[in-house]
């Protein structure tokens, strides 16, 4: 499996199929004599900002810190808990609107779109 080609930038979706965003960052853990192996899938802006050029990088991160209700955090979810890669989703087992992974969205639509007239 190429992870750069097959997983990074995949649209995740619960097991109903709801969108959760997309995958921003995996983190790999490697033992001594051991292949390195993903134990877990990251998403948020400030996981993100580390794969653009590096001053888009700094200020996505600098208005995540401030501005995202996990403070630039990335919310991650345990490799086990993928119970399908697609082409072009990988669905993954949890209940999407209760898990933090819409965090996000919800402070957006809150604090942002909620004070927009006529939204």
């Amino acid at each position: 499996m190429e992870l750069a080609r097959d997983v990074l930038d995949k649209l995740l979706v619960d097991g109903e199929h709801r969108p959760l965003g997309r995958v921003d960052g995996l983190v790999l853990s490697w033992a001594a004599d051991e292949p390195p192996r993903v134990i877990a899938i990251e998403l948020g802006a400030a996981t993100l900002a580390q794969r653009l050029p590096r001053w888009l990088g700094r200020m996505i991160d600098a208005l995540a810190r401030r501005f995202s209700p996990r403070h630039g955090e990335p919310y991650r979810l345990d490799w086990e808990r993928v119970r399908r890669l697609g082409r072009r989703e990988i669905e993954i087992d949890i209940d999407g609107p209760r898990s933090g992974a819409l965090d996000t969205e919800r402070w957006l639509r809150d604090h942002v779109i909620a004070r927009i007239p006529g939204a």
